[in-house]
């Protein structure tokens, strides 16, 4: 298995794509340098715990922003619409766990899953988790996922062993303190607003090469253009044109460091019709041209090692 590094690439719904790990053995590791480029928009059925493991990281969820300080982490429950990127520091590295609940709690039919992971993963009030270094049971946590990101990237003999036993502890430790964490749940207008942006995001990320208006958005959620544009407001922060600009930018960083096309090719395969536009957008967003922003990436990428092969997520 090995380690990764994050890039993470969503389908239409921004449901992630990428399998993590395999069927028979449902976890992937990675490690993430939050500096070369943020993580976008995007939610997906497994769990993901994340550890800082230098500078400081910026979470954005739906309806909710904070930061993770180094060394600390951060549990996020399945279906979790969520954006990261590097905080104030100069970088971010990042290692990351994303797993599938039956990786720790087997078939739904067993006791592990009915008794301590299914509360967990229905709890709407628990969507995610901040670990700090400062609590006692939230270092415990903290060190069960360290050790099951270590079993998993060094693959030593057994260690599917060691990475569900980790796991297993580390679930539990949250079944079991996760009554004094509880927010108050979501209402059901809540509720309704983040089905309404996931549709709206669906629709953006299918057509984002096209010519695209708000009133073309909330459409496709049925709702009005005052009402896209206060969901986008609520949970992404930014108005729904800006998103798609983001958007589109952020697909053309992905494709300069991933491909070898022409940057004018790259500039109209994600939604920008002129060159110069392009350039000056991605310069604004970035603070370097995109030929620029290119070499230099590029050239900080470490190389894949035979142990542990640089994919991307």
């Amino acid at each position: 298995m090995g380690i990764a590094l994050c890039n993470a690439k969503a389908n239409e719904q921004g449901k992630e794509l990428i399998a993590h790990g395999t069927a028979a053995f449902p976890i992937a590791c990675y490690m993430d340098d939050l500096d070369q480029m943020s993580i976008p928009w995007h939610w997906h059925e497994e769990l993901e715990v994340v550890l800082v493991a230098n500078g400081t990281l910026s979470v954005s969820t739906d309806g909710s922003a904070f930061s993770v300080r180094q060394g600390d982490g951060l549990f996020l429950n399945k279906g979790v619409l969520h954006h990261m990127q590097k905080g104030e520091d100069a970088s971010c590295l990042l290692h990351s766990l994303v797993f599938h609940a039956r990786l720790a709690g087997g078939s739904i039919d067993s006791i592990f899953w009915q008794k301590y992971l299914e509360p967990l993963l229905s709890d709407t009030s628990f969507p995610f988790c901040i670990l700090s270094q400062e609590s006692k049971w939230h270092k415990e946590a903290l060190l069960a996922a360290g050790e099951a990101w270590s079993s998993c990237s060094e693959e030593k003999p057994g260690f599917e062993f060691s990475v569900r036993c980790s796991l297993s502890r580390f679930l539990y430790l949250l079944f079991a303190n996760r009554l004094s964490l509880k927010e108050k749940s979501p209402s059901q207008r809540a509720l309704r607003e983040q089905e309404r942006i996931k549709l709206m995001l669906q629709y953006i990320h299918e057509h984002s090469r096209e010519e695209l208006t708000v009133s073309q958005i909330a459409k496709s959620a049925l709702v009005s253009d005052s009402e896209c544009l206060r969901c986008f407001k609520n949970i992404i922060g930014v108005p729904p044109i800006r998103y798609v600009k983001q958007y589109r930018l952020q697909k053309a960083a992905e494709l300069l460091l991933s491909s070898d096309e022409p940057i004018s090719e790259i500039a109209v395969f994600c939604g920008f019709q002129e060159m110069s536009y392009f350039a000056r957008t991605f310069k604004e967003a970035y603070s370097v041209t995109p030929s620029a922003y290119r070499k230099t990436h590029r050239l900080s990428s470490s190389p894949p090692t035979p142990s542990s092969s640089k994919t991307s997520r």
